[in-house]
């Protein structure tokens, strides 16, 4: 029997959520190490091979890392509030940095220095609205890293979609190239949750149609769509170059472990370029083209399910 078109949107859903899961707990290990340091394609596994330095030590493979926890924790947010609730977003946040909610074993053994800032400023009472650093220089991956389960969970028009991306950044990122950014990758994700085969070039024209009206600068706009950057894609942790190289990877493979894999080939931030990638991944093969072998090592699925289960009442509903 053929699959109905809601058991392909539920299988591209699921597959986007455990994606970025699965590519953020792979490239745990690799991450801070040059691309000169990456095993081999084939080699890149949950665990490295022998003689590999692996980062964070200690901490079991298969554990996602700040990237899957502040997406769970974004994804929480909108199913219990059934939107963006800022506040809620933020207090989730909060106990995902104090008390490590969402982390897999409770660790929170990874967290950006930007966030970090973003963190102490909510926990001195700064409003979420502007508690996220907005300096030019301040435009890490840390918003860009999490986005994705808005995009998954989001089923109104694109404006409103566009607006609430942008707004999940402030409190931890107040730049708008970071909004921008995140605006680009949720329009791309919902063209790839419906089979669109020119999904990049789709969500860039809606972010240019769209994003001067949802108050985005036109300068950034353009910064952030310049296919320069493809070039210079280097998997590292500007929220720019993350976007980009997701793309990079993902036009390179044909499937999704091909994708998460040249994604940690790239070095330095690993994790990021790996759960962003993989999200992508995850919606464009859906579940079943995620290794079963991948999808059995993920620790904290007792964490995942009961969400994943909202997640799809969700979209049917």
């Amino acid at each position: 029997m053929e699959p109905t078109t809601q058991d392909v949107l539920k299988d591209r859903i699921v597959g986007g959520l455990q994606g970025l899961l699965i590519g953020d707990a792979l490239g745990v290990p690799y991450e801070f190490h040059d691309a000169a340091d990456i095993p081999a394609l084939a080699l890149i596994d949950f665990n490295p091979p022998a003689g590999f330095s692996r980062s964070h030590l200690g901490v079991p493979p298969g554990t996602w890392s700040d990237d899957g926890a502040q997406a769970l924790c974004l994804l929480s947010s909108l199913l219990a509030c059934n939107g963006l609730d800022l506040r809620h977003f933020a207090g989730r946040l909060l106990n995902w940095a104090g008390w490590g909610y969402l982390a897999v074993d409770g660790y929170v053994f990874d967290i950006g220095v930007q966030t970090f800032r973003a963190v102490e400023a909510l926990k001195a009472g700064v409003p979420p609205e502007q508690s996220g650093p907005a300096g030019e220089y301040d435009n890490g991956n840390g918003a860009l890293m999490r986005v994705l389960p808005l995009a998954l969970w989001h089923t109104g028009d694109d404006p409103s979609l566009i607006a609430m991306a942008a707004k999940q950044c402030l409190p931890t990122h107040g730049h708008p190239r970071s909004a921008v950014a995140c605006a680009l990758l949720c329009l791309w994700a919902r063209a790839e949750l419906a089979g669109v085969a020119s999904s990049w070039q789709q969500a860039e024209a809606a972010l240019r149609r769209l994003g001067p009206e949802a108050g985005f600068p036109s300068e950034e706009i353009e910064l952030v769509l310049d296919p320069a950057h493809l070039q210079r894609a280097s998997g590292s942790g500007y929220v720019v170059d993350t976007l980009w190289s997701a793309r990079l990877v993902l036009d390179e493979a044909n499937d999704y472990a091909g994708t998460v894999r040249r994604a940690i080939a790239l070095g330095n931030d690993t994790d990021t370029t790996a759960a962003v990638a993989g999200g992508m991944a995850g919606i464009r093969f859906g579940l079943s083209g995620i290794p079963a072998t991948w999808r059995e090592r993920l620790r904290g699925q007792d964490i995942v399910d009961d969400l994943q289960t909202a997640l799809i009442a969700a979209s049917e509903s």
